[in-house]
C-alpha cells in the first residue's frame, strides 16, 4: 500500500527541522502541503475523522512554532509566511467539522500582519501597494473575528473563548499604521479610543500607541495627545505610579502642545506645566527624575522670555513664577532656583509698565 503524501511531506518536514538553518527550505515544503490540500481537498489530502484532524493539526501547528522560531530570530520575513499558512491550516475544515479554529486563525492572522510591518521597517523598504492590499484584507479577516470574540459568542467548544490582550493591542498597533498611511484619521481616532475603552486595554499599550502617533513619518497628535493623557490618568490614579513613565508623558505632552505655537502664551499649555507641579508636590527626593524636572522648570522659565520682551509683562511673570516653583520641587536646583528669585523680587526695581495708546502692556527700562 503506498505512503499517503501528507506522511511524505510531514516525515519530510520533521527530517529538515532537526538540522538549525533549514527553515527556508521547510517552509517550502509546508508550502507545498498546503497548496496539495488545497488542490485535492483537506479530506483527502489529511484523510478523515481523527486521523485528519490529527495531521492538519500538526501542519498548523509546525507553521505555527515555526513562524514564532524565526519571528524571534528577527527573521520577519520568514515569520510572516509561517504565521500566514497556519493561519490558512488552521481554517481548513476535516470531515465533519462545521467551524475553523477561529481563535488560532485570528491569531495567526494579526501576527502575520505584525511581521510583514516588522519586515518593512527592518529593511527600510516600504510595502508594494499590493502588499498593503493584502494587510488590509488580513487585518479585516482578524477584526471580524475579534468583534465576534469580544461579544462573548462560543466560536468552538474545544478551544479558548478568549484572545490575549498583547494580540488585541498587536492588532489595534497595526491597523492603526496601516490607516495612517491610507491617510484614513477619523478610523485611526475611532479604533484607538475603541481600544482605550476596552477591558484590555492598560497604561502600557496606550503609552506605546501615544508615542508612536507623537512621531514617525505621519505623527497624529490628536491621537497622541489622547492616548498619552489616557495614560497619564491611569498612571496618576494607581496606587504606586510609575513616575519615569509620568514625566516622559508629561514632557511628551508639552511639546506636542507646543508645536505650531513656538513661545507664545497658552492656557492649555501652562496648565500641562501647573498639572506637573501638583504632581511633584510631596514627593520624595528624587522619585520624580531629576532630569525630566529641571527640564520643566527651565522651560517654563525660558518661556517668559517673549512675552517680556514684548512688553507682557503679566505673561511673563506667570511663566516665571510657574518655572520657580517647579524648581523648587527639584534638589539639585537650589543655586539656580536663588538666582531665580532675585530676579523676580529685582522686577519691580528694575522695569515699569506703560501704557500705550493700544492699552498694550510695554517693558521699558
Amino acid at each position: 500500500m503506498p505512503t499517503p503524501e501528507v506522511v511524505v511531506l510531514r516525515t519530510l518536514i520533521t527530517i529538515l527541522t532537526q538540522e538549525p538553518g533549514n527553515e527556508l527550505e521547510v517552509f517550502k515544503f509546508v508550502k507545498w502541503a498546503y497548496n496539495r490540500a488545497s488542490e485535492v481537498g483537506s479530506d483527502c489530502f489529511f484523510g478523515k475523522g481523527e486521523v485528519g484532524r490529527r495531521e492538519r493539526n500538526w501542519f498548523a501547528v509546525t507553521s505555527w512554532n515555526l513562524g514564532t522560531k524565526t519571528g524571534k530570530e528577527r527573521n520577519f520575513e520568514l515569520c510572516s509566511h509561517f504565521m500566514k499558512l497556519a493561519s490558512k491550516f488552521y481554517g481548513f475544515l476535516v470531515d465533519s467539522e462545521v467551524e475553523e479554529n477561529s481563535i488560532m486563525v485570528c491569531k495567526s492572522l494579526i501576527l502575520t500582519v505584525s511581521a510583514m510591518i516588522a519586515s518593512e521597517n527592518q529593511k527600510n523598504a516600504a510595502l508594494s501597494d499590493s502588499e498593503v492590499k493584502q494587510v488590509i484584507e488580513l487585518l479585516d479577516r482578524a477584526g471580524k473575528i475579534l468583534k465576534t470574540n469580544s461579544t462573548g459568542t462560543r466560536l468552538n467548544d474545544d478551544q479558548a473563548s478568549n484572545i490575549e490582550p498583547d494580540l488585541f493591542f498587536i492588532y489595534t498597533f497595526c491597523a492603526y499604521e496601516i490607516q495612517g498611511r491610507l491617510n484614513d484619521l477619523g478610523s485611526q481616532l475611532v479604533l484607538v479610543k475603541g481600544f482605550a475603552s476596552s477591558k484590555v486595554c492598560n497604561p502600557r499599550y496606550l503609552l506605546q500607541i501615544g508615542l508612536r502617533a507623537s512621531q514617525g513619518p505621519r505623527p497624529n497628535y490628536e491621537i497622541a495627545t489622547f492616548a498619552l493623557n489616557e495614560c497619564l490618568s491611569a498612571l496618576l490614579s494607581s496606587p504606586s505610579p510609575d513616575y519615569q513613565n509620568v514625566a516622559l508623558i508629561v514632557r511628551k505632552l508639552i511639546v506636542i502642545a507646543s508645536i505650531g505655537k513656538g513661545e507664545t502664551d497658552d492656557e492649555a499649555l501652562h496648565a500641562m506645566y501647573k498639572q506637573a507641579y501638583r504632581v511633584m508636590v510631596g514627593l520624595k527626593d528624587g522619585e520624580y527624575p531629576i532630569e525630566k524636572g529641571k527640564w520643566l522648570a527651565t522651560t517654563a522659565w525660558n518661556r517668559a522670555a517673549l512675552p517680556m520682551q514684548l512688553g507682557q509683562i503679566d505673561v511673563g511673570k506667570k511663566w516665571m513664577n510657574t518655572g520657580l516653583e517647579l524648581a523648587k520641587q527639584v534638589p539639585s536646583m537650589e543655586t539656580c532656583r536663588l538666582s531665580m528669585e532675585d530676579f523676580v523680587g529685582g522686577l519691580g526695581k528694575e522695569f515699569c509698565v506703560q501704557n500705550d495708546g493700544d492699552n498694550r502692556s510695554q517693558l521699558t527700562v
